[in-house]
């Protein structure tokens, strides 16, 4: 490896204190020179780039796009690693997304960068079941293991030209928009199964909320439990000793890891004794 490329120090924590990424604080613990340009638009922030002379370029999250001339600089091009199989769910929030639509499978793609987003040839893939009860968090740490793994034989492959990019098909493709925390807010009118996985896709981040008693409840974890109840969607219908069971517009959902604002995140059995909520209305 001859250097690292990493977005400038910024912002962060609670304090919002200027830091360096992780990927910088790694590369520097092993003695790797690093780039930090605020773009790479001119030659003057490609420069250190293009003096690094690199046979392959690997992205992981950079979070920009590369311009055509950065493209061109290594001999053997640009590798991505993408967490999902392409063409499904191109762009910024794939993992999540696949959460959300239900996906029976995901998988790691590893792709050529070209021009588009995401629309680079394939050089192989490492497809994975989605577990029913997985978070988003859960399945980014399990496909970032993959990925490393599927990154080493793609690069051994690439550098011996025994594998071939292939293009990516035209069907099947869907693009995975950012998250926005609008839809972290849950609407009791749906159904239990489609809000599980709404909370399930946003932990750890942006956390699904509702509101209980005029302020915000955010959900970790939950499970659908079958069966009706004349209540309207958003009623409690009971405590249990770990749950608390909300109505949906389709079955019930039992509530089992939640947070009030500014405190730990508890049991919703816990917080249902601190919180009188049966017969109330969530949301």
């Amino acid at each position: 490896m001859v250097g690292v490329l990493t977005q400038p120090d910024r912002p962060r924590g609670r304090g919002r204190k200027v830091s360096p990424s992780p990927v910088k604080e790694l590369a520097l613990t092993h003695g790797l020179p690093v780039s930090q340009p605020a773009s790479l638009r001119s030659d003057a922030d490609r420069h250190e780039l293009a003096s690094w002379q690199c046979d392959v370029l690997v992205v992981v999250a950079y979070g920009l796009l590369l311009p055509p001339a950065v493209l061109t600089l290594p001999a053997l091009g640009c590798v991505n690693i993408h967490p999902s199989l392409l063409p499904r769910w191109r762009g910024a929030a794939p993992i999540q997304r696949a959460v959300l639509a239900g996906d029976a499978e995901t998988c790691v793609s590893i792709m050529l960068v070209d021009a588009g987003l995401d629309t680079g040839p394939v050089l192989l893939q490492r497809a994975t079941p989605l577990g029913p009860e997985e978070t988003a968090g859960a399945l980014h740490d399990r496909l970032a293991s993959l990925g490393a793994q599927a990154l080493l034989t793609a690069l051994e492959g690439l550098g011996q030209h025994t594998l071939v990019p292939r293009p990516q098909a035209t069907t099947g493709v869907t693009y995975a928009a950012k998250i926005d925390k609008s839809e972290a807010l849950i609407d009791w009118t749906r159904p239990a199964e489609d809000i599980a996985r709404q909370i399930r896709a946003f932990n750890p981040i942006p956390v699904a909320e509702t509101r209980a008693q005029a302020e915000q409840l955010r959900i970790f974890a939950a499970r659908v439990e079958p069966g009706s109840q004349a209540a309207p969607p958003g009623t409690v219908l009971e405590v249990a000793a770990d749950s608390v069971l909300v109505q949906c517009g389709h079955d019930r959902l039992a509530l089992l890891a939640v947070q009030r604002p500014g405190r730990r995140v508890v049991g919703a059995g816990e917080l249902a004794r601190s919180l009188p909520l049966v017969g109330q209305r969530l949301g």
